[in-house]
């Protein structure tokens, strides 16, 4: 009897399992659509091979090194065989899911943070030097990162996250931060879009080609996060882990809801009108404050959070803008300024983590990501280019880079 138990709970746990992953991997199409919506139409195809291109090499180079690197113990012969490691990385006790579901749900999220990246670099950088990076964040980056943080191996053999009152429960840094930092490496290596920034210093707006496009995207990403922040309960086939996952839906849905509307108020004040972009990045803002910690906090906390979230990211936007750091979906603000928010929420309800435990942390994280993302940039500039040319920019990448347009029959 006890051994039927223990194979239902398996065959639950590990179905929950798989399909949250499903739902992360449904994030790429929500940040394809995000991202396609809010370039211009010139560029529409190359930001759609860019993020379908990231998800493939990163699902590659995740298996053939990634993995490893982050929890240890496992290598590339195990996918050769089959066998995907032996229960949850760095667990003394067997998995109560399959160890294949465990690294299906850790590469999508390691794919999220590269999508990150994407928008941020959107409408200026070549093809293959984007890819040529994502090589290298999925590869060696990241995992190195997680192996600090989720892997629970010190950093530079120095100290340990966790043992310093560290807590990330779905990755407002590990994921989010981790992806603004390499992308706001490459944008300052990069430089801003042609015509952002006038002679007088101001920023200039640049609109999208397809709003309806980029609220698509951010629905998709709003639904794919259940996945994202539910999935990491890591069980749902017992009462506790059932309740947590309820809880965990009900605060990510609140703290999406809390940002858009804080963001659409803030936006009010500030520029008279209702900013669409701004309630959009609000939504992801929120959704990013509260996966830190979606667990412990009440739905009206949870509320709150992505409130804040929501309002840190409108000026933030504005700020970045003002710093002359051009980045075209406001990537670097939603993922990595709100990332640092979600991290130092954390101690406000969970009692395991402390704020210079998230501090120390959040430091490492930004730190390792960025100088290490610098000089991979740094590197690929010097040998690919990292720039398409001033009249590639003018005309759109997507002739220059793919051979193709996204809406032929509207332009000459």
């Amino acid at each position: 009897m006890e051994t039927q138990v223990f194979e239902l709970q398996y065959a639950l746990d590990t179905f929950y399992f798989l399909m949250c992953g499903a739902l992360v991997m449904w994030m790429a199409a929500g940040f394809s659509m995000l991202e396609a919506g809010l370039v211009r139409s010139k560029n529409t195809t190359e930001i759609l091979t860019k993020n379908v291109a990231l998800y493939a090499v990163a699902c590659t180079m995740y298996m053939i090194c990634g993995y490893s690197i982050m929890y240890g113990g496992a290598d590339f012969s195990m996918f050769l065989s089959g066998i995907v490691g032996d229960g949850v990385a760095g667990a003394e006790e067997p998995a109560t899911y399959a160890p294949s579901a465990d690294f299906f749900f850790q590469v999508v999220f390691v794919a999220t943070a590269m999508s990150i990246v994407s928008g941020a670099v959107a409408e200026r950088m070549k093809l293959w030097a984007f890819l040529a990076f994502a090589v290298v964040m999925t590869g060696l980056i990241y995992p190195l990162e997680g192996r600090w943080t989720w892997g629970g191996e010190p950093v530079f053999g120095l100290y340990t996250l966790g043992d310093l009152g560290f807590s990330d429960f779905a990755g407002s840094g590990i994921v989010h931060m981790a992806g603004a930092a390499a992308a706001l490496a490459g944008v300052i290596l990069l430089g801003a879009r042609e015509g952002k920034y006038g002679s007088d210093g101001k920023p200039r707006a640049i609109p999208g080609a397809n709003l309806p496009l980029a609220t698509l995207g951010t629905f998709i990403l709003w639904m794919g996060w259940f996945g994202f922040n539910g999935g990491s309960v890591l069980a749902t086939a017992s009462v506790e882990s059932a309740n947590s996952v309820a809880i965990v839906f009900m605060n990510t849905n609140a703290a999406a809801a809390g940002g858009l509307i804080a963001a659409l108020l803030v936006a009010k004040v500030l520029f008279g009108k209702a900013d669409l972009t701004m309630a959009l990045n609000g939504a992801l803002a929120g959704l990013v404050a509260i996966t830190a910690e979606p667990s412990t906090p009440t739905p009206l906390l949870a509320t709150l959070f992505g409130a804040a979230g929501g309002v840190l990211v409108v000026f933030s936007i504005i700020f970045l803008d003002k710093l002359k750091i051009d980045d075209p979906v406001g990537a670097i603000s939603v993922h990595g300024v709100v990332g640092l928010l979600g991290l130092l929420l954390v101690p406000l309800t969970n009692d395991g983590s402390s704020f210079s435990g998230q501090l120390i942390g959040a430091v490492t994280i930004f730190g390792w990501v960025f100088v290490s993302s610098f000089a991979a940039w740094f590197v690929i500039s010097k040998v690919l280019g990292l720039r398409v040319s001033q009249e590639e920019e003018y005309e759109g990448v997507d002739m220059s880079e793919c051979g193709m347009e996204a809406y032929p029959e509207f332009t000459s």
